[in-house]
């Protein structure tokens, strides 16, 4: 996979460093190999000749400092590839993150989130192997044997040209043999990605799914993927057994030529025995490289395969721009907020979600906005959260284009109910922080009084420190939906938010809890202006104006001045 070998480096800046220490460690490693073979060969064959040992107490002292040098060149050696490894790792999952969560927030088309998981947890663990090992080892496989051969050829003709002829064709068959490799590993990935995102999804569901009483089905489910996981690493276990075969049955013959083209030579009387016994000794050393190459190919085989997965998604194209030199952020409270022509697609959907709309927001103003699902009402919320940004027209707050403002600072400016909000483990006072980290003890209390959860934090057991969400308590839907109001709050309260999005607040709601988000949310709304995304008329009470969205553009239910009876329930 070299396209995707030099891509993963190019993307790795932090790993250059390690990886160019380990590229003069190598180089040292060959030298001080080929020092220690000729050592070795001129202290056995002078003590063969009859030589004293005071006499080899210089090579003796040579080769014994040129043993511990090579222990000390190979522990940098791994210590360099490691701490690649390390490097490579947090860099991939932070730039992964950092363009799911910044770049692209509104989410991944065409991407499970459970193969991401994977791919970011399993996935980018199988590149230390990758960077630890098989890198440094493509290195030693480049070095060791162009130095060894080098050495070989001005000193036994004879040897160097059965090497320049066999050490080419162990890495041929590991290209015939990676690329069977590599297509197994591709599909072994592709296996356990959907192993678990399947796994994410039963666990996210496993409520529902024990009320319909489908656990069982799927479980045998998880059970035939898991099975199907097994078969492709034993596929995949099949080929790295195969390719160590034939590298070793390639390296035995390899040294056997060469050990029988010494001896020839040697009873002949064209060779030196030295230089004869240098060449043998350094024959394994040559071919010991590349055999360790094909091994440690199939360790980084899964890590390359999830690296390819994560830099397609890298390679995705940005959803919100952050500008090199952002301008500074108008104030809704005093600026209009206008909607200019603006047009979002998404891919696969045939016409435009918001074609050519345009809406103006005066300060203060409350706007309901309605419409069937799915005409696009949370993705004109999201125009206005920066979550994305239109692919024509303009949205603008005061004349300045939000394109040109930080979208971190632009969203401090707003409080945002999401529809379905979620709910992270953790206590229910992070959860309400959330919405502004920097809340006092104080504000958060505010918070949760404004958003009428006290009932709520009285009924757990450790009042606002209780864990909630996943392996703590379970929160319903319309305690879930006043949490997001505390966040709301607490960004109101804090940050003094004058944009308020409200999106379906009490979508999924009973009755009882209903009237209390809506309660809740008028009090939110008070001076503020106002996106009301609703379905049921009484969110509608308070608001200004009421318009709809159908086919991509907008239509004035109610504008100032008419009667709410004008507008369908």
């Amino acid at each position: 996979m070299p396209g995707l070998d030099r891509e993963l480096l190019r993307v790795s800046r932090s790993a250059r460093v390690p990886i160019a220490v380990a590229i003069v460690l190598g180089l040292a490693a060959a030298a001080l190999l080929v020092a220690q073979a000729a050592l070795l060969a001129h202290v056995i064959a002078g003590a063969v000749g009859g030589r004293s040992l005071q006499s080899l107490r210089g090579a003796v002292a040579g080769l014994a400092a040129v043993v511990v040098a090579r222990g000390v060149v190979a522990a940098g050696f791994e210590v360099s590839g490691r701490r690649a490894a390390g490097r490579v790792m947090r860099e991939l999952r932070a730039r992964l993150g950092e363009h799911v969560l910044r770049a692209r927030p509104t989410g991944l088309r065409g991407h499970r989130a459970g193969e991401l998981v994977t791919a970011a947890v399993q996935g980018v663990d199988a590149l230390e192997a990758y960077f630890a090992r098989y890198l440094p080892q493509v290195i030693l496989a480049v070095c060791v044997p162009v130095l060894l051969v080098a050495w070989v050829v001005p000193r036994d003709l004879t040897a160097g040209i059965v090497l320049l002829v066999t050490v080419p064709l162990i890495p041929v068959f590991m290209v015939l043999i990676g690329l069977a490799a590599r297509a197994r590993s591709e599909e072994r990935l592709r296996t356990l990605n959907r192993l678990g995102s399947h796994f994410v999804d039963v666990v996210r569901g496993l409520e529902t799914l024990r009320a319909h009483d489908r656990d069982g089905a799927q479980a045998v489910t998880l059970a035939a993927a898991g099975e199907a996981y097994r078969r492709e690493t034993m596929a995949t276990l099949r080929v790295a057994f195969l390719s160590a075969l034939v590298l070793e049955l390639f390296a035995m013959l390899g040294t056997a030529l060469v050990a029988a083209t010494v001896g020839i030579q040697l009873a002949g009387g064209h060779l030196r025995f030295e230089t004869g016994l240098a060449v043998l000794i350094l024959a394994p050393e040559l071919y010991q490289p590349l055999r360790q190459l094909g091994a440690q190919f199939h360790a980084g085989a899964d890590g390359l395969a999830a690296a390819g997965q994560i830099l397609a998604v890298l390679g995705e194209p940005v959803t919100v721009q952050a500008p090199a030199h952002p301008r500074p952020v108008p104030d809704p409270a005093v600026a209009a907020l206008e909607l200019d022509r603006v047009t979002v697609s998404y891919p696969g959907r045939g016409v435009p979600v918001l074609d050519g709309l345009s809406l103006r927001l005066e300060p203060g103003e409350r706007v309901a906005l309605v419409g069937p699902s799915g005409a696009g009402k949370s993705t004109l919320a999201a125009l206005l959260l920066r979550l994305l940004d239109p692919q024509d027209g303009v949205v603008r707050c005061g004349g300045t284009d939000l394109r040109d403002l930080d979208p971190a600072a632009w969203r401090r400016l707003v409080a945002w109910v999401p529809q379905r909000p979620t709910i992270f483990a953790g206590t229910l006072e992070e959860n309400i922080r959330l919405g502004a980290p920097a809340a006092s003890r104080a504000a958060v209390r505010a918070a949760i009084a404004a958003a009428g959860l006290e009932p709520v934090v009285a009924s757990l057991p450790d009042g606002s420190e209780t864990r909630i969400g996943e392996g703590g308590r379970r929160l319903s839907a319309g305690e879930s939906q006043r949490v997001a109001l505390a966040r709301a709050f607490a960004r109101a309260f804090v940050c003094d938010a004058p944009l308020l999005v409200l999106d379906e607040p009490t979508a999924h709601l009973d009755a009882e809890s209903a009237r209390a988000v809506i309660a809740a949310s008028e009090r939110l709304a008070a001076g503020r202006t106002t996106l009301l995304i609703a379905h049921q008329a009484d969110l509608l009470a308070g608001v200004d104006r009421v318009v709809e969205l159908v086919d991509g553009r907008l239509r004035e239910l109610l504008a100032p001045g008419l009667q709410l009876a004008a507008v369908p329930a």
